[in-house]
């Protein structure tokens, strides 16, 4: 008994955030250890998809890394470039994440017609330098932006289906446990 406790002390703190289990009804969309199921947006002097990033750690400039368990934005890197999930979402949603947003944060999330700039201005309640938990709740067009269980923004959403962004604009910030509930 007493081994046994040692074994699970020993162990426990090296069980990895990949580990994370969503809520029920709940569906992982960043999958901890690579980009697969996201895209770069297409830009402006392209007439083709972005590019796919299915099974890498990181884009082309770097902008975007996973490192940690957690998709990571240098603000260091240059470059305005937007990540979207593969998949689009329609009708009601639940967008459910953790985020560390560093010094001069200011990146965008976009969904459904709406934009949401993640920056201290914005978002009265952040804890600076910690994981602060943020979701997205849409039913039918309303839709509420909550940081640390409370609410900061209602919106409009647009009826069409649009998959899930995320925008590297200025600053660095961290995002894990990306994972959505949806019709």
């Amino acid at each position: 008994m007493l081994r046994s406790l040692f074994v699970l002390l020993l162990v426990a703190p090296f069980v990895s955030a990949a580990d994370f289990k969503p809520e029920p009804g709940f569906a992982m969309l960043f999958n901890g250890m690579d980009l697969s199921g996201w895209q770069v947006a297409p830009t402006k002097d392209k007439d083709k998809p972005g590019e796919t990033l299915s099974g890498k750690k990181e884009t082309v400039t770097k902008r975007f890394v996973v490192k940690d368990e957690a998709i990571v934005i240098d603000g260091k890197a240059k470059g305005d470039i937007t990540l979207f999930t593969e998949k689009s979402f329609a009708k009601d949603a639940h967008i459910q994440f953790d985020f560390k947003a560093g010094k001069g944060c200011n990146n965008d999330l976009y969904f459904r017609g709406m934009k949401f700039d993640i920056k201290d201005s914005d978002i009265k309640n952040l804890k600076a330098d910690d994981w602060n938990s943020f979701e997205i709740v849409l039913i039918g067009e309303n839709a509420e932006f909550k940081c640390n269980g409370e609410s900061i923004k209602k919106m409009k959403a647009k009826p069409a289906a649009t998959t899930f962004g995320i925008r590297a604009e200025a600053g660095a910030i961290e995002i894990r446990r990306v994972r959505i509930k949806a019709e």
